[in-house]
């Protein structure tokens, strides 16, 4: 088996790990990162966004030539991580000795750890593995009323937590909006957010067990980019219609200009 190591760093630091464990070719743009390997023992890509509050998107897309085990160290912002599986499965264990448990094809999973321990994702050879991982920060966080109740739903007093459940169709449904989003720049960016924080708040109210009072604080919090979007949007509404009614007031001027004379 082959023992690889991920340093926690910021997003930068984590890709680089990344092109060094398995090689291949890394382009960065605006906070997104694209890794693509083609090395003798591992061939896929590996593709990041990273967005403000340090709210990250992550695509896995990999088949391995030897059994592979990654430890990655917990990291100071201790983030809580949404997996999903689309393809194949991967084990995770807290400790190289700790008990494995694998998240399958078709399954989610969410998993935290603050402790000194570090997590160990565990990958079989010749056999192709696709997910998504979402991950947001839990400390120096803005976004205090979701992520309290992510605190209160995805860590424990060990520092230690992971579930593994059935796939949810809606949130899947989400992942493929997010991956066919066609706007760029600010716009994109922030449609792109705002389906990343409406999935982790599909998921507290699933881990809720007071359904209609999680709902409400989470209605209220995915209007928030909503309504950023809509705020773009109406600036550029208001440049375009300022210049149209230049436009025609000029217009306007000049045509009279020429019926008297």
């Amino acid at each position: 088996m082959k023992k690889l190591y991920i340093n926690s760093g910021g997003f930068d630091a984590v890709f680089n790990d990344f092109k060094d464990s398995f090689g291949g070719e890394l382009t960065a743009d605006n906070n997104e990162y694209n890794l693509e390997i083609n090395s003798k023992w591992t061939k896929g890509s590996i593709k990041g966004t990273r967005f403000d509050d340090r709210v990250l998107f992550m695509h896995f897309d990999l088949e391995f030539n030897h059994e592979v085990s990654l430890s990655i160290e917990s990291f100071k912002t201790a983030p809580v991580f949404f997996v999903y599986c689309e393809n194949g499965n991967v084990s995770h264990s807290f400790g190289a000795n700790g008990e494995k448990k694998i998240l399958n094809k078709n399954q989610s999973a969410v998993l935290s750890n603050s402790s000194v321990i570090n997590s160990v994702l565990y990958f079989e050879n010749h056999k192709r593995i696709q997910f998504t991982l979402l991950g947001i920060p839990t400390i120096d966080n803005k976004n205090a009323e979701l992520v309290s109740q992510v605190i209160h739903h995805f860590t424990n007093d060990s520092g230690n937590y992971i579930y593994i459940g059935k796939e949810n169709l809606k949130i899947s449904d989400k992942i493929k909006e997010y991956n066919t989003v066609p706007e760029k720049g600010l716009v994109g960016t922030q449609l792109k957010k705002s389906i990343i924080m409406n999935i982790i708040e599909t998921e507290v109210v699933r881990h809720s067990s007071n359904y209609p009072r999680a709902f409400d604080p989470v209605v209220n919090l995915t209007m928030k980019p909503v309504s950023e979007i809509k705020r773009i949007f109406a600036m550029n509404f208001s440049v375009i219609l300022a210049a149209a009614r230049h436009f025609r007031s000029k217009y306007h001027f000049h045509l009279n200009h020429i019926i008297k004379n």
